[in-house]
């Protein structure tokens, strides 16, 4: 699925589009892989908050932040968003249960993007048991 961002660093929830292409599987029972080829972008699973998707920002801007003498700087002026990817991972893998993803209530899937805005692509691969 193409996945059209719009700010530099931002986190998109996907979980009805994945829902929707497990959907179309017919998959009854096994698992669904998604995943981001991009390297400045990444999948996880958290609660859809605006509080808390507001702290997962500002948590990973202080943990990297943007232009702080990156020697990657003097390529691309991005290595913030190559770093802070490398501490969320490109993919999640949840479990298909009765021909449904096996989220927690509170549970939803992002994109996370770190050099935005771009047109991003994930994948979601469904393996059947």
């Amino acid at each position: 699925m193409q996945i059209k961002t719009d700010k530099r660093i931002e986190l998109i929830d996907i979980t009805d589009r994945v829902r929707k292409q497990l959907s179309e599987t017919g998959v009854q029972n096994g698992i669904c892989v998604i995943s981001t080829k991009h390297t400045t972008t990444s999948i996880i699973i958290n609660e859809n908050e605006s509080g808390l998707v507001s702290d997962i920002l500002a948590l990973l801007e202080k943990l990297v932040p943007a232009h702080a003498g990156y020697a990657h700087d003097r390529i691309d002026n991005n290595a913030d968003a190559h770093l802070k990817a490398i501490f969320l991972g490109s993919s999640e893998t949840i479990p298909v249960i009765n021909g449904s993803l096996h989220l927690g209530t509170w549970q939803s899937i992002f994109l996370a993007e770190m050099d935005g805005p771009r047109t991003r692509e994930v994948t979601v691969t469904v393996i059947s048991s």
